[in-house]
């Protein structure tokens, strides 16, 4: 990303490996004799603030939330096929960590898409079930933002796109 998106106090932001967060704070710090403005970013769920130097901010891949688009396509995603590659789980534990990592909502969709498994087609691994709501979990917060819907509502939609696709 680059520095051309300014961030404002307020604004809802996405932190690749942390999912999103809220712009609290823009300061100006003095680290190591140099001054350094700071942006502050507030993670309700995991009860934490991070503070990343505005020169970092394209190399932490923060980005403002995605546009209705990309959203859009994101949740399409979740109507198509699962794409299960037959390699070893750890292989791919590796790739979807990739994928939730990167931020993109496409790809978390697609992790989403790919470890969903309707009751009625039996039980999950431990290690599946948690990659899934990972994945979930930080498709459901960033649609609930760019939606203004709750989390709650937003999970039950994008449950429904899901269920709707195994019928």
């Amino acid at each position: 990303m680059s520095n051309e998106y300014r961030f404002n106090p307020g604004d809802f932001v996405v932190y690749p490996t942390h999912g999103v967060g809220k712009v609290v704070d823009i300061t100006e710090s003095e680290v190591g004799g140099q001054k350094l403005e700071l942006i502050a970013v507030n993670f309700d769920k995991d009860r934490m603030t991070m503070r990343i130097p505005m020169t970092s901010v394209g190399k932490t891949n923060l980005r403002p939330l995605s546009s209705k688009d990309i959203m859009d396509s994101a949740l399409k995603s979740l109507k198509g096929k699962a794409k299960i590659k037959k390699t070893m789980w750890s292989r791919r534990a590796q790739e979807y960590d990739a994928k939730i990592n990167s931020g993109d909502p496409c790809q978390i969709a697609e992790v989403v898409r790919d470890l969903h498994k309707p009751a009625d087609k039996g039980e999950q691994s431990y290690s599946e079930r948690a990659k899934f709501e990972e994945a979930f979990n930080r498709l459901v917060h960033e649609y609930a933002v760019c939606e203004s819907i709750s989390v709650e509502e937003a999970g039950s939609k994008i449950q429904d796109i899901l269920q709707s696709s195994h019928l």
